[in-house]
């Protein structure tokens, strides 16, 4: 029996455009996924707390507002004060510069618009179960 990934996907700072989120969580949840949607304009701590609380497997972030960095500085830096070792992708209008950054920072993944649902799950797996599938 395949493990159930439990994915948080949360919508840091005040960018209000989450059909995107919405739109992965639910092919996400398709995959057979466990989705938590944190909803729309959370602080850095109400995501990171979400994700201690839900004990989940992976954290999605969706930033379209260009804060990512300092965003996901910020919570990468929470995570770690409160030890939780979660993998996270990031999905967003992100430039292409930034995203080695991103990584040497701790983002696992960042994926830009027009990639393919099939493409998210399977890396979603892929970092989470630490297989290719």
């Amino acid at each position: 029996m395949e493990k159930r990934i439990r994915v948080v996907v949360g919508k840091p700072g005040l960018d209000g455009h989450d059909r995107g989120s919405k739109v992965v969580a639910r092919a996400l949840r398709d995959a057979g996924m466990e989705v938590i949607y944190t909803g729309i304009r959370q602080t850095p701590e109400e995501i990171v707390n979400t994700v201690l609380q839900e004990d989940a497997d992976i954290l999605g972030l969706s930033i379209l507002s260009g804060a990512h960095m300092k965003l996901c500085q910020k919570i990468i830096k929470l995570m770690k004060e409160k030890e939780i070792n979660v993998p996270i992708f990031l999905g967003g209008i992100i430039p292409a510069d930034d995203i080695p950054e991103l990584k040497k920072m701790g983002v696992n993944e960042v994926f830009g618009p027009g990639t393919s649902f099939e493409d998210i799950i399977k890396r979603v797996k892929e970092i989470v179960l630490g297989t290719a599938v």
